[in-house]
C-alpha cells in the first residue's frame, strides 16, 4: 500500500532498475530516487585479488663494520625450535645513534629470502603526535598500507586494524621493524601472524617489560676502538688515517664509539678535503664546541638524534636531564639527582627509570648512573638553552655542599680524632650519617667508588668565587681516602685546589694545613724542590694563624722532607712537633711526633734508642685505639730489630705491621711493609716464592696509585733469579 502525499494525492509510481557490471573497487549504493536524510552503513572489504611483497627497511649506504656478535644472535633467534612460538620477536635498545637500525637493515639485507612475504619498516620517529596512542594506531595503518589496503578499506579503529593486520598476515612470513620505540605498548600489538615471520623493535631500555610478549632482548653498546676506526678509515679513506693515526685515534675517542658521531665526522672530512684530522680532532677537543662540531646540518647532526628521544621525555624527567647534563662528576646515585634537582626520592627515581628506560641514562652494576659522553653534553647544551641563568651556580653550590657533608662524614668514621681545620658541626647537624646504620657502606669504599665524582665537584666548584670555603673545607675531608689508597697524582690535585681556595678566602690554618699535606704526594711523586716549596709556604702561613697544633703538623710534615737526606734536622723539626703538640694538650699529634723521631733516630744509626721511642709511640697510640698509627709503629720497630741484627724479631713485627695495614686498608704503608719484609728475607735465604708474594703485593699497591716505585719493583720481579725462583 502507497501512503498519501501532503497534497493528498499517492505519488506516481516509478518504475527504477539499477544495474552493477563492470570491476568495481570500493562501496556501491543501488537506490531509487531518494528523498530526505538517509544513514546507512557499507561494510568495506579489502580488495583480494592484488598481493604486495613490501621492502621498505633502509638500505645500507655505506660499508657495515663488526656487529658480528649482535648479527650471529639475530641470525640465531628466527631459527625453528620444537615447542617454539611460531613468530620471532626481538627487542633491541641502546642510547641514540650506536647503530640500531644500520643493524637490523645490515641483518634483513642478509636473510632477505627467509622472508618472502616481504620486509616492512615503521619510523616511529614520524608518527608521534599529540594524541597518545595516535602513533600505535597510525603504525598499523602504515602496515596494511604496505600490504597493499588501500586508504578507504582500512577501519578507523586501531583494534580493527589490529584483527586485519593478523589477517593479512596470516599466511606470510614477514618481518617488520618498528623503530625509535619508545613505549613498549607501541609494540605487542603489531606482531604479525604468520608462522615464521619476526617483529624487530628499536629503542630505548625501557622496552624490558616485552619480554612478557615473549620477546628476547639485546642491547647494541658503542662500537668498540678497533671497530670506529675501521669505521672511520672506511669513509675517509685509508690513506688519510695512515698519515695521522694519532689524530684518527683521538678523533674516535671524542666520538666515544658512536656510529652517528663517526660517520657525521667522517662526513665533514669528507666534504672539506682541506680539513685534516688534526684539526677537526682540535676543534672537537673543547667540550662546549663538541657537539656543534659534528654537524653536517640541522638535520644531520648528533644533537638531532638525541633530540628525537629527548622531545619524548615528560617535563620532570627532562628538567632531571638537563640538570644533570652539568653534573660535575662522571656518575651519581640518585641521592645527588635528588639535590641536584631539587626533588624528593620518590620523584627522582621516577624520573631516573623514564631517562634510564629511553637510553640517555646508564645504570651501573652498583646502582649508580651514568651518561654516555655525548649525551652528557647534549644534556647540558639543553641545560644552557632551557635554564635560568642562576641556576647553574645553584646546583654546583647543592651538590658540593652534599658531597661535602658526605665526605666529612666518611672521614669522621674513618678516624674521628684526625686534625681538621673545618668547623662543619652546623652542617652535619642536619645531614643523616649514612656510615652510623648496620648496613651502612664501608667509608673507605665509599670514598673510593666517589673519589673521581668528588674530584670532578673541586674542580668545579674552585672555579666559583662563591664557594671557595667549600673547596678546601671538601679537600681537607677528602684527604682522608688518599691515606689509605695513594691515588698520588688525584691527591695531589685536589690539595692544589684547597691549597688556593684557602688563600683566597684568607684562611691561613686552613692553607698551612693543606700546603704541608700536599708535600707527601710531591716527595712520592719525587719532586721534592716543589716539596719543599710548599712546606715553606705552610710553616709561613701557620705562624700566621697561632694555632699551636697547626704549627706542629707543619714541624711533623718538614721532618718527614728532611728524613730523605738530613735525619739531624729531621730529628729537630719532629721534637719541634712533638713540644708543640704537648703544649696544645694533642696526645694523639704528640705520639705521632714521637712515632716519627723514632724513624728518624734509626735512619741516623741509633735503633736502639729508636726502639725505646717508637715503643712509647706504639703504647700511646693503641691506647687510643689507632690501629692504623699503631701498625705503623710496628712496621718501624721491626726495621730497628733490623739494623740491630734481630732478624726474627724484626721478620715477626714486619708480618704483623703488614697484615694489621692491610687490615686497616692503609695499602701504601702495606706495600712499604712488604718490600722492607721481602728485602730481610731476601738476604736471609728465606722461602723465594714467599719474597715473591710480597713483591707482587707490593706491585699492585704501587701501580694501581701511580707510584714511581712501581718501576722498580716490576724491573725487581722480572731481572733477580733469586726472586723469580
Amino acid at each position: 500500500m502507497t501512503t498519501p502525499g501532503a497534497d493528498g494525492h499517492r505519488p506516481r509510481h516509478i518504475d527504477a532498475r539499477n544495474d552493477l557490471s563492470g570491476t568495481i573497487h570500493g562501496p556501491v549504493v543501488q537506490a531509487a530516487t531518494i528523498h530526505g536524510g538517509i544513514t546507512y552503513t557499507v561494510q568495506q572489504a579489502p580488495p583480494t585479488g592484488v598481493r604486495v611483497t613490501p621492502d621498505e627497511i633502509p638500505p645500507l649506504m655505506v660499508r657495515f663494520i663488526n656487529r658480528t656478535e649482535s648479527l650471529a644472535a639475530l641470525e640465531d633467534w628466527p631459527a625453528p625450535r620444537e615447542h617454539s612460538a611460531g613468530v620471532g620477536f626481538a627487542v633491541l635498545h641502546g642510547p641514540p645513534g650506536v647503530g640500531k637500525t644500520a643493524l637490523v637493515a645490515r641483518w634483513a639485507e642478509q636473510g632477505r629470502e627467509r622472508f618472502p612475504g616481504g620486509q616492512i619498516y615503521v619510523d616511529f620517529a614520524s608518527l608521534r603526535g599529540e594524541t597518545a596512542g595516535a602513533d600505535v594506531s597510525e603504525a598499523a595503518r602504515c602496515c596494511l598500507r604496505s600490504l597493499g589496503v588501500d586508504d578507504a578499506y582500512i577501519p578507523a579503529s586501531f583494534v580493527d586494524r589490529v584483527r586485519l593486520l593478523r589477517s593479512l598476515s596470516a599466511d606470510r612470513r614477514l618481518l617488520i621493524f618498528l623503530d625509535n620505540v619508545s613505549q613498549p605498548g607501541q609494540a605487542a600489538a603489531l606482531i604479525p601472524k604468520g608462522k615464521g615471520s619476526f617483529l624487530v623493535v628499536a629503542g630505548g631500555s625501557g622496552l624490558g617489560e616485552l619480554v612478557d610478549d615473549g620477546a628476547r632482548l639485546m642491547a647494541v653498546e658503542p662500537l668498540d676502538r678497533d671497530s670506529a676506526l675501521e669505521l672511520l678509515t672506511d669513509r675517509c679513506g685509508a690513506e688519510k688515517v695512515a698519515a695521522d693515526p694519532a689524530s684518527a685515534e683521538r678523533l674516535v675517542e671524542l666520538c666515544a664509539g658512536l656510529p652517528v658521531a663517526l660517520h657525521v665526522v667522517a662526513g665533514r672530512l669528507v666534504a672539506r678535503p682541506r680539513l685534516t684530522l688534526a684539526a677537526l680532532a682540535a676543534e672537537l677537543a673543547a667540550e662546549p664546541r663538541r657537539l656543534a662540531g659534528m654537524s653536517l646540518g640541522k638535520e644531520r647532526s648528533v644533537a638531532a638524534a638525541f633530540d628525537l628521544v629527548y622531545r619524548e621525555l615528560a617535563p620532570e624527567p627532562a628538567r632531571l636531564y638537563r640538570l644533570m647534563g652539568w653534573h660535575p662528576g662522571a656518575t651519581f646515585d640518585a641521592g645527588v639527582a635528588a639535590v641536584a634537582a631539587g626533588l624528593d626520592p620518590r620523584r627522582t627515581a621516577e624520573a631516573l627509570e623514564a631517562l634510564a628506560g629511553a637510553s640517555l641514562l646508564e645504570e651501573t652494576p652498583d646502582g649508580r648512573f651514568r651518561f654516555h659522553d655525548l649525551v652528557r653534553l647534549h644534556a647540558a647544551d639543553r641545560a644552557t638553552e632551557e635554564e635560568g641563568p642562576a641556576e647553574r651556580p645553584a646546583l654546583l653550590r647543592r651538590v658540593t655542599l652534599h658531597y661535602l657533608a658526605l665526605t666529612a662524614l666518611a672521614d669522621r668514621a674513618i678516624r674521628l680524632d684526625r686534625l681538621r681545620i673545618a668547623d662543619l658541626d652546623q652542617l652535619l647537624a642536619t645531614v643523616p650519617d649514612p656510615f652510623a646504620t648496620p648496613d651502612a657502606p664501608r667509608p673507605v669504599d665509599w670514598l673510593e667508588a666517589e673519589h673521581r665524582n668528588i674530584l670532578g665537584v673541586l674542580r668545579a666548584a674552585a672555579r666559583e668565587e662563591a664557594l671557595q670555603t667549600e673547596v678546601w673545607q671538601l679537600a681537607e675531608a677528602f684527604t682522608v681516602l688518599f691515606l689509605h689508597h695513594r691515588h698520588l697524582g688525584d691527591w695531589r690535585e685536589s690539595l692544589e685546589l684547597g691549597a688556593a681556595a684557602a688563600a683566597e678566602a684568607l684562611v691561613p690554618a686552613a692553607e698551612a694545613r693543606l700546603r704541608s699535606l700536599l708535600s707527601r704526594p710531591l716527595m712520592d711523586l719525587g719532586e721534592y724542590d716543589a716539596a719543599r716549596r710548599e712546606l715553606d709556604t705552610a710553616q709561613a702561613c701557620a705562624e700566621v694563624s697561632g694555632d699551636l697544633v697547626v704549627r706542629a703538623s707543619v714541624q711533623e710534615f718538614s721532618g718527614r722532607y728532611w728524613d730523605r737526606a738530613d735525619p739531624v734536622r729531621a730529628m729537630e723539626a719532629y721534637r719541634s712537633a712533638l713540644d708543640l703538640n704537648t703544649a696544645a694538650g694533642e696526645g694523639r699529634g704528640a705520639a705521632i711526633a714521637a712515632y716519627f723521631l723514632g724513624c728518624a733516630q734509626d735512619a741516623a744509626g741509633n735503633p736502639r734508642e729508636a726502639l725505646d721511642t717508637l715503643r712509647g709511640a706504639h703504647d700511646q697510640l693503641l691506647a687510643r685505639k689507632d690501629l692504623r698509627m699503631a701498625a705503623r709503629v710496628r712496621v718501624a720497630i721491626g726495621a730497628a730489630h733490623d739494623h740491630l741484627g734481630e732478624t726474627d724479631e724484626a721478620v715477626r713485627a714486619l708480618r704483623e705491621g703488614a697484615a694489621a695495614l692491610r687490615d686497616e686498608e692503609a695499602t701504601h704503608y702495606e706495600a712499604q711493609a712488604l718490600v722492607a719484609l721481602a728485602d730481610i728475607q731476601e738476604r736471609a735465604q728465606g722461602d723465594p716464592q714467599e719474597v715473591r708474594n710480597h713483591l707482587e703485593r707490593a706491585l699492585e699497591i704501587y701501580e694501581a696509585g701511580g707510584s714511581p716505585r712501581a718501576g722498580e719493583l716490576r724491573e725487581r720481579l722480572t731481572g733477580g733469579d733469586d726472586v723469580t725462583g
